[in-house]
């Protein structure tokens, strides 16, 4: 199956995320508009659409953002923009003094079989956001992001402990499932 995307960070972790037994996960790079909107789920729809006009497999395509609750949601569905303009240290001059730092990671994937169209998956993480940036694995926010029931960063977790409580891991595991039951004879047991 085809992973549309240029992010090398989001390709090694689906890639890694211990389901190639299941989908084999091959990245495509494809040169696409991506809309701006508050809609995580219309921006990955878009870039799907976008995608099936040069192929016609399975495909599915992934976007993501991060929402801080005392920002009202932000950056949310503009967090690639955001980190790439303020970074990880801007968010956390925006949070300066701020007490409440919950947020949670939102993974929109939108899967295009040939036959049956687009189906959406989303999965999600809550948790907070550190008072300074900590660890180096992972990519974006990994360095601020303290998942629930947890004491470190994404940034400061092994890849493997990452996957297992990731709100991209969710979503692709929402996605083999129904892939599971919606093509027994062609998906195999994880």
């Amino acid at each position: 199956m085809f992973l549309v995307s240029r992010n090398e960070g989001k390709i090694k972790e689906f890639k890694d995320l211990g389901l190639s037994e299941c989908v084999d996960v091959v990245p495509v790079s494809l040169d696409k508009v991506e809309i701006q909107s508050d809609d995580l789920a219309l921006i990955a729809l878009y870039s799907a659409v976008q995608a099936s006009l040069y192929l016609r497999d399975f495909f599915f395509v992934e976007d993501a953002g991060l929402y801080i609750t005392s920002l009202k949601g932000f950056p949310g569905p503009y967090s690639s923009y955001v980190y790439k303009t303020i970074g990880v240290d801007g968010v956390l001059k925006l949070l300066s003094g701020v007490v409440d730092r919950t947020a949670y990671f939102e993974s929109v994937i939108v899967l295009h079989c040939p036959r049956q169209g687009f189906k959406v998956f989303k999965g999600s993480v809550w948790g907070t956001i550190s008072f300074e940036a900590r660890g180096s694995s992972g990519f974006g926010f990994d360095p601020i992001f303290i998942p629930e029931g947890h004491t470190r960063t994404f940034a400061e977790m092994d890849l493997e402990t990452k996957n297992s409580l990731s709100h991209r891991a969710r979503a692709f595991r929402a996605m083999v499932s129904w892939l599971r039951t919606a093509y027994k004879s062609q998906v195999q047991e994880i």
